[in-house]
């Protein structure tokens, strides 16, 4: 219980002392603007995809795994 109250307070004065009622209206607004503008943009370019990025999906995928896997293989074989 004691752990509980004094997290609870910790918290309170975290987000009081960095969110003020200002900045989070800023971040949702800006959040939204953010994304509506990036569907606007993506709708708008949505006929260059097919030309400029044909096969992209793959090659990420193929180039991230190959990153990853060798990732682990570090992990793996050196530890830490």
């Amino acid at each position: 219980m004691l752990f509980t109250n004094n997290f609870k307070k910790t918290q309170t004065m975290f987000l009081g002392a960095y969110f003020t009622t200002g900045r989070i209206v800023f971040m949702i607004f800006f959040i939204f603007a953010f994304i509506a503008l990036m569907i606007y943009s993506y709708r708008k370019d949505i006929k260059n995809h097919d030309r400029y990025y044909k096969g992209a999906g793959k090659k990420v995928i193929i180039y991230g795994g190959l990153i990853i896997a060798i990732f682990v293989a570090i992990r793996f074989l050196f530890g830490n």
